[in-house]
């Protein structure tokens, strides 16, 4: 496949989970947020799966998230009304030192200042397999959930939290409404494309 043949993307089902919990994981393995909050190798093994399930999962539930046929891209849109699992998120985090603990309570206070309290879709977590980058798979993601936001009419969130993806997001639309680094924290930007109708 290249970047002129269109991905085979469909709405993930229960039965998806590892598949995608798997692509997940080796696309977030070197993104500098995820790896701040886990450092060490078993704990982002152990942690980031549980995290960003918590954070986006609840996608699988509502067919708002998506899969390529062969698995190696991933997205975890929440539509309106569906929030992430704040309670398992934050149980994810039990290697975190107290010094780090009140960073990341930092960036969570900041994200709620960003975060739209008009309906929206959130835009949880996309990933693609690294070996598969470049071949137009985030865009695909991308323009499945986004087709099925604008058919409701309302905006679409996101925090990009590698700024080499912040080019990606602003091609379909999403601008750039802020910056989240506290203290030593990785920079994090808030990312909001307006309703389109």
């Amino acid at each position: 496949m290249n970047a002129m043949t269109p991905a085979a993307i469909r709405t993930a089902q229960a039965g998806d989970r590892q598949a995608m919990v798997d692509t997940l994981l080796l696309s977030f393995s070197t993104d500098p947020c995820v790896r701040y909050i886990f450092p060490k190798p078993r704990e982002f093994m152990a942690g980031w799966p549980v995290f960003v399930m918590a954070m986006g999962g609840r996608g699988i539930d509502h067919g708002t998230a998506f899969v390529s046929e062969d698995g190696a891209a991933v997205s975890l849109w929440l539509p309106a009304g569906v929030e992430p699992d704040l309670e398992t998120m934050l149980g994810a985090l039990v290697d975190v030192t107290p010094e780090k603990g009140a960073v990341l309570a930092q960036v969570g206070e900041q994200i709620r200042g960003y975060h739209p309290e008009e309906p929206h879709w959130y835009l949880a977590a996309l990933g693609v397999d690294p070996s598969r980058q470049g071949e137009g798979l985030g865009s695909a993601m991308l323009k499945e959930g986004l087709r099925r936001c604008d058919a409701e009419g309302l905006p679409a969130y996101l925090e990009s939290s590698n700024p080499r993806n912040v080019p990606l997001y602003e091609r379909h639309g999403f601008e750039v409404i802020g910056l989240v680094q506290p203290d030593d924290y990785p920079p994090l930007y808030p990312m909001l494309r307006p309703a389109r109708r």
